[in-house]
């Protein structure tokens, strides 16, 4: 869940607190000259009433706007606007009850105009700085028609410099908004990608814990969690948690190499153990626990070596297979010949078996080599399977065994690469009519597709009547290279599982109470 700016975030909050802090300054000034007896001696009033009463008005207007500006729930824009007319209406009435104007207190609204403008915009600090000149000339020039002295040179520079700190002021206002626009972004940013790299370590499945000196764990992850027997949240000692890991980090402080053998939990999981240094400067400092997942590395290395051995693999196949195509045809040949012996023939039977046998391996391992990406497709699962018993039986003699379609009655649609998938069930049948029959019996396999529900994944069952798999021999069956028969190569369930994990589906082997095996493809639905 991303963090996402406010409207109200990029608003300069402090500035505008500032302002604030400065009208109250600019109030108590206003008081001092209305109230304080050392300045009234050297001013005169024309109307001390005016000048009292605008003062005791502007100083609680100015106190009431600062506890508006303290909630930070107020729109900038009327409190600026409002806060900017109460200020020269006030600096306006107190220049007009003195009977011999101070401009200097007109030179007061400066400030509040720069700061409109950078609060603002342009334009309204050039309407603000209009105002203001437009009300110091009117009380002027009233003062001028009652017959009190006056400057216009003065007045001019007073309105110049109104607009001139409004033009200045709006420059700056505007960089300051944008600085403040890409702090603000940019800190929305380090924030999001703080909550992605924590997403990231809690949902990783190597385990992560933060250790310090002390040996006291401090945080950990979801993973970490779950090995040590998910502990209560907060500091908690190491060594309650997990004695061999406690003995290992200290033997890694004292500088002994750390061993790759793996701990195992109370649940049988293993995890082999890595340290490094928060800082690599401080040798005593917190460290960092990997708990890297034994299983997880086999796999990964068990991944490598098949790639290397697949690619190995090929190229010798290639080597072998022409001479091997040779052996075969000569051996086919010699089997036609009309006056080879019966025990001859006998023998040539068994190099053309074996042929046979050494292509079938050899196609195994160009499989294993290949690992072609998959193009799935929406397809009609009943009508495929039956389109697939006939294109079997057409190449295959079935003889007295029986290879049939046990069809849903309602479609069923899934999305699959049809190559892949016909490769996928060409070896589970062949292993079926092979190996799924009661001594001196015919093999009867059948193919059903079917959904559970409307919401259930699509299913495809190859089902025998066969003398079943043993429990301990069903848990490695899809192990590459493993085989309980002398003719088997071990990599076609293997191969098999792995182009239905490559279609997003999954190859399971479910035990039949009655006897006989099944092998479950559940696929993906077909979109729509």
């Amino acid at each position: 869940m991303f963090i996402a700016a406010n409207e109200g975030d990029g608003e300069p909050h402090r500035e505008l607190y500032a302002l604030h802090l400065f009208r109250i300054l600019q109030a108590c000034i206003i008081i001092g000259l209305t109230f304080s007896p050392l300045v009234t001696k050297q001013i005169e009033f024309t109307d001390p009433w005016l000048a009292r009463v605008n003062a005791v008005a502007y100083i609680l207007l100015t106190l009431i706007a600062f506890s508006y500006v303290r909630r930070k729930s107020q729109p900038m824009f009327w409190i600026v606007t409002s806060a900017m007319l109460i200020d020269i209406v006030a600096c306006s009435l107190m220049l007009l009850s003195l009977s011999d104007p101070i401009n200097s207190i007109a030179m007061l609204l400066m400030v509040n105009i720069g700061a409109s403008a950078v609060l603002l915009t342009p334009r309204m600090a050039f309407f603000f700085a209009a105002v203001a000149s437009m009300c110091v000339l009117a009380q002027n020039i009233y003062k001028f028609l009652e017959g009190s002295e006056h400057n216009p040179l003065e007045l001019g520079l007073i309105g110049l410099g109104y607009f001139a700190t409004a033009l200045l002021s709006g420059i700056l206002g505007k960089q300051m908004r944008a600085t403040q626009q890409l702090a603000t972004q940019r800190g929305l940013d380090l924030a999001n990608l703080a909550l992605i790299n924590e997403l990231i370590i809690r949902r990783i499945k190597t385990g992560v814990l933060v250790v310090d000196a002390e040996n006291r764990v401090h945080r950990m992850n979801e993973a970490a969690r779950n090995w040590l027997g998910a502990p209560k949240p907060g500091v908690q000692e190491l060594a309650k948690l997990s004695v061999e890991l406690a003995t290992r980090l200290r033997h890694w402080r004292q500088g002994q190499k750390n061993t790759s053998q793996p701990i195992t939990a109370e649940d049988g999981s293993e995890r082999i153990p890595r340290f490094t240094r928060l800082t690599p400067q401080d040798d005593n400092g917190a460290v960092l626990v990997f708990l890297d997942d034994n299983a997880l590395l086999s796999r990964r290395a068990e991944e490598l070596t098949l790639a290397s051995l697949g690619r190995l693999s090929a190229s010798i196949a290639h080597e072998i297979r022409n001479p091997l195509a040779a052996i075969q045809h000569a051996a086919q040949l010699l089997a036609e010949s009309e006056e080879l012996a019966i025990t001859d023939q006998h023998l040539v039977g068994i190099v053309i078996n074996h042929c046979g046998r050494l292509n079938q391996i050899i196609e195994h391992v160009r499989q294993l080599a290949r690992r072609e990406p998959s193009r799935p497709e929406p397809i009609e699962l009943n009508r495929w399977v039956q389109e697939f018993i006939t294109d079997y039986s057409t190449n295959h003699v079935l003889g007295s065994d029986q290879l049939r379609a046990t069809p849903s009655p309602q479609p069923v649609n899934a999305l699959i690469d049809p190559q892949q998938l016909q490769q996928v069930l060409w070896n589970l049948v062949q292993n079926a009519l092979r190996y799924g029959r009661m001594p001196e019996q015919n093999a009867s396999v059948s193919i059903s597709a079917r959904r559970g529900g409307p919401n259930v994944a699509p299913i495809i069952e190859i089902i025998d009547r066969g003398p079943g798999i043993p429990s301990s021999v069903a848990t490695r069956i899809f192990e590459p290279f493993y085989t309980t028969h002398e003719l088997g190569t071990g990599l076609g369930l293997y191969l098999a599982r792995e182009m239905c994990e490559s279609n997003q589906a999954t190859l399971d082997y479910v035990a039949r109470a009655g006897g006989g095996s099944c092998f479950r493809i559940t696929l993906s639905p077909a979109p729509g």
